[in-house]
């Protein structure tokens, strides 16, 4: 399964749906799904912070440091190895904090006892319940990216960088910007005096 990039939308009715669990019907039996607070916030911070998943799971609070103005998260990426530091938005780090604090973890543990399959699995039963096709974790990655290339008036240097690409062209792919469009948009860009 190719997975795609969810919208804002999708995004809120996934985590929304986590957060508050549903009754499914599976093999004609009704099954209840409880709501599940830490594969919310897991989910949440790969689509706020464009890490991958093993890297979510991975996070402790001493991940986090605080630089005088600032909190920064400093980790190496499991995938590639690559060190990657970049500020936290406070608003996502004070979530994190509370969490961190609403269920006793302290500075050396882990903030989810969580495996990547386990996430998988809640995201795939929530998403075939929503009817909602091609998402698995890696979409809510995919969606950091996007919004940051929307917000950014089509910055994909500035995406690319903030995911660690190695060229423009792993970063087009990911974010569904084909090579026609690039080049629509060049002949659609011309001005000449």
């Amino acid at each position: 399964m190719k997975t795609r990039v969810i919208t804002i939308a999708e995004y809120t009715t996934i985590l929304t749906t986590i957060s508050n669990g549903f009754t499914y019907r599976i093999n004609g039996a009704d099954r209840k799904c409880r709501p599940n607070h830490k594969v919310k916030l897991a989910l949440m911070l790969e689509g706020n912070l464009g890490l991958r998943i093993g890297d979510v799971l991975n996070l402790t609070m001493k991940s986090f440091k605080n630089n005088g103005t600032n909190t920064v998260l400093d980790i190496t990426e499991e995938k590639t190895g690559k060190n990657r530091t970049f500020t936290v938005p406070k608003e996502v780090y004070l979530v994190i904090k509370e969490y961190a604090l609403d269920n006793g973890i302290s500075a050396d543990d882990k903030l989810f006892r969580l495996t990547e399959r386990a996430v998988q699995k809640q995201l795939k039963i929530v998403c075939s319940y929503l009817n909602l096709e091609n998402i698995a974790t890696h979409s809510f990655r995919k969606f950091y990216a996007n919004e940051i290339f929307n917000s950014s008036k089509q910055n994909i240097e500035l995406v690319r960088t903030l995911l660690q690409h190695s060229t423009i062209a792993v970063t087009q792919k990911y974010i569904g910007v084909s090579s026609q469009e690039i080049e629509e948009a060049i002949n659609k860009h011309i001005h000449i005096v």
